[in-house]
């Protein structure tokens, strides 16, 4: 099929998919982009084998999780989540190295094996969380801020693993252009953080409203520059949408905090209209849904590797959240940040790309990260409506630790 034809059945099963959504929440409320995966392996070479991907479709899946990430970043109020951040490091860091430990038993002692496993099981998709948060009027609650923290560390944190562990590279090499890439973006956060001069905003606000778009415009080639920046030290261009999403928060919230939310709900309507579902729609499509059904050790896998989300991911979380959080919300926050898929999609392809992860590892891992989608957030709802009727957690328990 040509690539015109992909795009619209991508589209379409774009389109589709909010609708199947919307349907399916009389019963029960299904995260939307389950449903864009699932269309995308029907149309899929697996089942219907309407659609497949090539390097067109492949470079815009990259932009789609290149915006996802990027309004993640966005998203972030350090300001709100600093005194929560050391928590949320502590609790990333003791995932990474119980996943590699595991995943070096899992491996049989194949230590990149492991580094890409591990990494894989220490993420959280904030930006698949966020929009759940967000859709529940939970975003802007205490747990939502928390969450926040939590599911930062855990994008930026494999990212950065990505960097170190996986480039291909010496570990002192990697960190060495890490730190001059942290460095060039200390540098551009300096400069965000200056006051803009009045002809910027007055641009932002004479352009809103017509075909000139001043603000869009400057934030796509804010997320363009960082990615190019991410790609020029050899680093992965998510590192860069990251650091782009939270830099053009300090840059619209300073220059033009009263036409920020609306920039940013075009910026949002091209992301989750047109970029993101075409990702998640072409995971589904390069999902191997063969590798996992055929009763191999890609099904036994999958559940094992659900299990080592909850337990790597979600148990340093549950040990390390703030004590003043109420016990039913600790518990969903273990659960949201368990819930992962994208980091995972972009490592396992790593580890195939490199020949150190069997396709039917990877379609285990990315299918245990599917399901983390459709139920982690399920039952962190169910669990915070049964502990509303719980008694209070005892005044011992409701001071801060850290």
């Amino acid at each position: 099929m040509s690539h015109t034809g992909t795009l619209v059945l991508i589209m379409a099963a774009a389109v589709l998919a909010p609708l199947l959504a919307k349907g399916a929440a009389r019963r029960i409320r299904v995260p939307l982009v389950i449903f864009e995966i699932a269309l995308g392996i029907l149309v899929g070479p697996d089942v219907l084998d309407w659609a497949r991907s090539d390097q067109v479709v492949d470079v815009l899946a990259d932009l789609g999780l290149a915006m996802l990430i990027f309004l993640a970043g966005y998203e972030i109020e350090f300001a709100a989540v600093r005194g929560t951040l050391r928590r949320a490091a502590g609790a990333w860091l003791c995932s990474l190295a119980l996943g590699i430990a595991l995943a070096l038993w899992i491996s049989g002692g194949d230590t990149y094996r492991a580094f890409v496993i591990g990494t894989a099981l220490t993420s959280t998709a904030l930006g698949t969380v966020l929009p759940i948060l967000r859709d529940r009027g939970d975003l802007r609650t205490p747990l939502g801020t928390v969450v926040s923290a939590f599911g930062a560390v855990g994008e930026f944190g494999p990212i950065v693993a990505m960097a170190l562990l996986l480039s291909g590279r010496k570990p002192g090499q990697s960190a060495a252009l890490l730190v001059a890439f942290g460095v060039i973006t200390a540098a551009v956060v300096w400069w965000a953080l200056r006051p803009r001069p009045p002809w910027f905003s007055r641009m932002v606000d004479e352009t809103l409203h017509s075909s000139g778009q001043f603000a869009v415009r400057f934030v796509m080639l804010l997320l363009a520059a960082m990615i190019a920046l991410a790609q020029a030290f050899g680093l992965d261009i998510l590192l860069g949408a990251f650091a782009a999403g939270a830099l053009t928060r300090l840059v619209l919230h300073g220059a033009a905090p009263e036409h920020s939310a609306e920039v940013m709900g075009r910026v949002e309507a091209l992301g989750f209209g047109f970029l993101v579902p075409l990702f998640y729609v072409v995971t589904g499509i390069e999902f191997d849904l063969r590798a996992l059904l055929d009763g191999g050790r890609a099904s036994a896998l999958l559940p094992l590797f659900l299990l080592l989300f909850l337990l790597v991911r979600g148990g340093p979380v549950l040990l390390l959240a703030p004590r003043d959080l109420p016990v039913p919300d600790r518990r969903a926050l273990a659960l949201y940040a368990s819930t992962c898929l994208p980091l995972v999609v972009a490592i396992t392809t790593i580890g195939v790309d490199q020949k150190v992860l069997g396709s039917d590892e990877a379609a285990a891992l990315v299918g245990a990260a599917m399901l983390s989608v459709l139920l982690l957030p399920l039952l962190a709802t169910r669990l915070r409506r049964a502990g509303r009727a719980d008694p209070p957690a005892r005044a011992s328990e409701q001071s801060e630790a850290w």
